[in-house]
């Protein structure tokens, strides 16, 4: 799609015209799924999440400001992040996980070992879902969305060194994920 078409698709969204509305939805609905699951491993409350955002997303079009070429879609998926973790703020998922703190030292001074490059793109993704539920939203946030821990800590109510926690957590079960991965293929 081309600056003018994503821009007059915007505006035909806004003023609520439905054909444009669900040529949106069809051409966003699929990246907007697959943030929801990186959030959720659940598919029917990444379902859910996805609908609800576009819920939201059509209820504020009035919010959104063109900026060029790919500013439609990086709109909606901020939505869809900020609706994913209000979900998850609201059913209180986002504790951090237990961990022996011996364990997770040894699993990270072991993941410098690791080598992602030859772990297939989808194999990768599922062992990211598999992560507790607070050590993936983190990861995601660090890394896909590319927040900072302050930003982190700021969007999911906790502490910043929580943030940090959760993350050195997560890539060092990530890591032991792999390398049994890599043991078993």
């Amino acid at each position: 799609m081309n600056t003018i078409e994503e821009q007059s698709l915007a505006e035909a969204c806004r003023r609520g015209e439905m054909e444009a509305r669900r040529m949106l939805y069809e051409q966003y609905a699929g990246r907007l799924f697959a943030i929801c699951l990186r959030y959720v491993a659940d598919r029917a409350t990444a379902e859910d999440l996805l609908h609800d955002s576009f819920l939201k997303i059509f209820g504020s079009l009035d919010r959104f400001t063109y900026r060029g070429k790919g500013s439609l879609r990086a709109w909606m998926e901020r939505v869809t992040v900020n609706t994913t973790l209000e979900w998850l703020r609201q059913r209180s998922r986002l504790e951090e996980e237990p961990i022996e703190e011996s364990r997770s030292v040894r699993l990270a001074e072991d993941e410098s070992a690791v080598d992602v490059e030859r772990i297939p793109a989808r194999e990768l993704m599922r062992l990211i879902e598999e992560l507790p539920e607070g050590y993936r939203v983190v990861f995601n946030l660090f890394y896909v969305e590319g927040y900072s821990h302050a930003d982190i800590a700021r969007m999911l109510g906790i502490k910043e060194k929580s943030s940090s926690s959760q993350l050195f957590r997560a890539r060092a079960l990530l890591a032991r994920k792999i390398r049994d991965y890599e043991k078993n293929n």
